[in-house]
């Protein structure tokens, strides 16, 4: 990519969203050097608390022995399948051999939501995660990942949506978190007109961030143009004023 946008950004980044984290960025098939590669899990592991460690500026490459979570597995493309009963653990569970998660009323609604899921082709590839300022000329990011509170979520949505005519630059699908922080935002980045996606609400991955965090990704062809028209929208007006001063309220009211 070119690092004059990385470095851009970074600059806009400060003078809007200051004192708040950079995104991450990630690649499938990405390079890999100079990136260490995500430990395989003991057990079960859920891949959003691994980006943790991204957000925190490792640079990390995860291959189908990272995942230690069927969903993410599943989202993340090295499944090509549900593992079996899917159907029952996402909504009801099976007495005696299964709890649900209930987060579906009943194993029809699952089977009809699984009806044809696309299949991201990452079979035999690495997929490369970077926070934002870790890139170089050498990457060429898929999408672009954000974890932030309501004040900065708020300017991410409206930039979403500053050069479109349509309320659609932004949607949320259901899903595991890492189906919004993957999946759907690579999905996204292979359309002709590609949306923001909004996302982690899924109760499962909430332990995995702090306090209020909620994440928005950018599919990376449609991110570098936000970029470009950050200072003519309304980040530049008194009312985006207004709204960095409870950034920074939240920012020192959620300090350690």
């Amino acid at each position: 990519m070119d690092t004059a946008l990385r470095d851009a950004y970074t600059r806009l980044h400060e003078n809007y969203f200051p004192g708040t984290d950079l995104p991450i960025a990630f690649e499938v098939g990405g390079v890999t050097d100079g990136v260490e590669e995500a430990s395989a899990p003991k057990g079960w592991r859920c891949f959003v608390c691994d980006l943790t460690k991204v957000r925190n500026g490792r640079s990390l490459a995860f291959s189908e022995e990272s995942i230690g979570c069927r969903g993410g597995r599943f989202y993340l493309g090295y499944d090509a399948e549900r593992f079996p009963d899917f159907r029952y653990f996402l909504s009801t569970g099976k007495p005696g051999e299964m709890e649900g998660e209930r987060y579906k009323q009943t194993p029809e609604i699952v089977d009809e939501l699984d009806r044809g899921t696309a299949r991201i082709p990452t079979k035999g590839k690495e997929i490369v995660f970077k926070r934002w300022d870790n890139l170089t000329d050498a990457d060429n990011p898929d999408a672009v990942v954000f974890f932030a509170r309501p004040e900065v979520l708020s300017g991410l949505f409206t930039l979403a949506n500053f050069d479109r005519s349509d309320p659609n630059g932004a949607v949320c699908p259901f899903g595991a978190g890492c189906s919004s922080i993957f999946y759907y935002p690579w999905l996204e980045q292979q359309s002709e007109n590609p949306r923001a996606v909004l996302g982690l609400f899924d109760p499962s991955a909430r332990p995995c961030v702090p306090l209020d965090i909620l994440t928005m990704a950018f599919p990376m062809k449609m991110f570098e143009k936000v970029v470009g028209f950050m200072e003519e929208s309304f980040l530049i007006t008194d009312s985006w004023e207004k709204v960095m001063k409870k950034i920074d309220r939240s920012s020192k009211l959620h300090s350690p």
